[in-house]
C-alpha cells in the first residue's frame, strides 16, 4: 500500500532521530582565553599592563593586588580599580585574575593583617568583575619546610581562609590556593575548609620542578582547580622541562575551562615576540589555533 503524507513524514522522522542517535556525539572544545600575570608582562601593579596585553596578542591579565608595606592594599582603592576599569572599556582586555603574591613576604599564617587583606581583594575583585583571586604561599609563606609540612601555619590558614570563605562565596569569586604542596595534601586542605569558594591554583612548572605527576594531579585535582599558570623556567613553552602533550590530555579530562595564564619569560629582551611565541605554542596543543 503506498504510504500517505502522514505516514511518510512520521516515518522519515523516526529515521533521522534514529540516525542522530546512532552518532557519535561531538563537543565543541572550549574557546580558550589566554591571561598573563602583570609582573610577567613587566608591569607590576601598573594598569597600563592591559594596553601591553592586547598588543602581545591577550585577553585578560592577571594583576597584582599591592605590596606588604600597605595596612590598605592598593587594589582597595576604588580611583586605583577606575584605572583598570577604564582600560577594559578602551582595549577589551578583561582582569582575568586578582594576585595576593604579597602573601610569599607577609604570610597569611601569621602576618595579623591578613585577614583584613583578604577581604578587601575579594571586594575588589568582585568591583573589578574577576572570578579568582591567587593566594601565594612560597618564600616565606611556604607552607612546607625540606619537604614537609608545616602544621601550625597549614592550620592557621586553614582558619582564616575557611573564615572569608562566605565572603568569598557571597561575591562570586574563588580563593585559589597556589603552594609547593601535592595535589593530594592540597585536597586535604579544601576538605578541611568545606567551601565551593575555595579551589586551587595549579602551576605546572612549579609542580614539575617539586617532582610531582601533573598530569595525574591535575586529572585527581578535577573541578578544584580554579586557575591555571603555565610557564617554563628561563624556556620558551614546549622548549623545557614541561612536558606540554600529557598536560593538555589532562586538562582534557578534567574538563577545565577557564583562563590559561602566562606566568612566563621575556627572552632576548623581546617582549611582545616572546609573548606571542608563547600563545601561538598554547594555541597550537590546545587545538584552538
Amino acid at each position: 500500500m503506498k504510504p500517505n503524507r502522514r505516514d511518510f513524514l512520521k516515518a522519515s522522522s523516526l529515521g533521522a532521530a534514529t540516525f542522530l542517535l546512532a552518532q557519535p556525539r561531538v563537543f565543541s572544545a572550549p574557546a580558550w582565553r589566554f591571561s598573563a600575570c602583570d609582573w610577567s608582562l613587566g608591569c607590576g601593579s601598573d594598569p597600563g599592563a592591559m594596553e601591553v596585553a592586547k598588543a602581545v596578542g591577550l585577553q585578560g591579565v592577571e594583576i597584582s593586588a599591592g605590596s606588604p608595606d600597605q595596612d590598605d592594599l592598593q587594589i582597595a582603592d576604588p580611583a586605583f580599580r577606575q584605572r583598570y576599569k577604564d582600560l577594559v572599556a578602551k582595549t577589551g582586555v578583561v582582569v582575568s585574575s586578582v594576585a595576593m603574591g604579597l602573601l610569599n613576604n607577609a604570610p597569611l599564617a601569621t602576618d595579623p593583617r591578613g585577614p583584613k587583606w583578604l577581604e578587601q581583594v575579594i571586594a575588589a575583585t568582585r568591583d573589578l568583575d574577576a572570578k579568582v583571586i591567587l593566594l601565594a604561599f612560597f618564600g616565606k609563606g611556604d607552607l612546607r619546610e625540606k619537604g614537609v609540612l608545616k602544621k601550625k601555619e597549614v592550620d592557621a590558614v586553614v582558619d582564616r581562609v575557611k573564615a572569608v570563605a562566605p565572603a568569598a562565596e557571597k561575591a562570586g569569586v574563588i580563593l585559589g590556593l597556589e603552594n609547593t604542596l601535592s595535589g593530594k595534601d592540597n585536597l586535604a586542605i579544601l576538605d578541611r575548609i568545606q567551601s565551593k569558594a575555595v579551589g586551587i591554583y595549579y602551576d605546572v612548572r612549579n609542580s614539575t620542578d617539586n617532582g610531582y605527576d601533573v598530569p595525574k594531579e591535575i586529572v585527581e585535582l578535577g573541578n578544584r582547580i580554579c586557575q591555571i599558570h603555565f610557564k617554563d623556567g628561563a624556556d620558551y613553552l614546549g622548549e623545557g622541562k614541561v612536558k606540554l602533550p600529557p598536560i593538555v590530555d589532562a586538562v582534557r579530562k578534567n574538563g577545565y575551562a577557564g583562563w590559561l595564564v602566562l606566568e612566563s619569560s621575556i627572552k632576548n629582551n623581546d617582549r611582545e615576540a616572546s609573548f606571542k611565541k608563547n600563545i601561538a605554542t598554547l594555541n597550537k596543543v590546545f587545538e584552538t589555533a
